[in-house]
């Protein structure tokens, strides 16, 4: 059995699209569950990096933007070489439901990384997912 490429959540949240989109494409609004300090040029083949509590920077670069639907970014893996072009893909999809919105998370791109850091870092991306969206649900409660 090959090893998993992707890691995909989906929940439902009690905002409409129209007031999850600025958590997760606005400085403020990522800067308010995921990252401590970020920037952001939201636009496609823009630039956006986030530092996080344990000073660690991930840069990033913006891939898709439809608002409210569509909003995606690759990101640098921090355990490959600053060097290293491989990035994971990172895809937020909003559809209403009911007076909510139903949220998917899906990151795809683990299959291209080096065998000694694999699954080490689909694991930590797993279960930092299952946090950060809690996060996010508890920001916009």
């Amino acid at each position: 059995m090959a090893f998993p490429d992707r890691i995909e959540r989906t929940m439902q949240l009690s905002r409409p699209p129209a007031e999850v989109w600025p958590a997760l494409t606005t400085a403020e609004g990522l800067s308010a569950w995921f990252g401590q300090q970020v920037t952001i040029d939201l636009r496609p083949g823009g630039a956006a990096s986030m530092t996080f509590g344990s000073g660690m920077t991930v840069e990033m670069r913006v891939e898709r933007v439809e608002e409210p639907r569509v909003f995606a970014y690759t990101w640098r893996l921090p355990n490959l070489p600053a060097d290293d072009p491989r990035r994971t893909f990172v895809e937020f999809t909003l559809e209403p439901d009911g007076d909510g919105t139903l949220l998917r998370l899906c990151e795809t791109g683990f299959a291209q990384l080096p065998d000694d850091i694999r699954e080490a870092t689909y694991e930590s991306h797993s279960d930092g997912w299952t946090q950060e969206l809690a996060e996010l649900a508890e920001h916009l409660a």
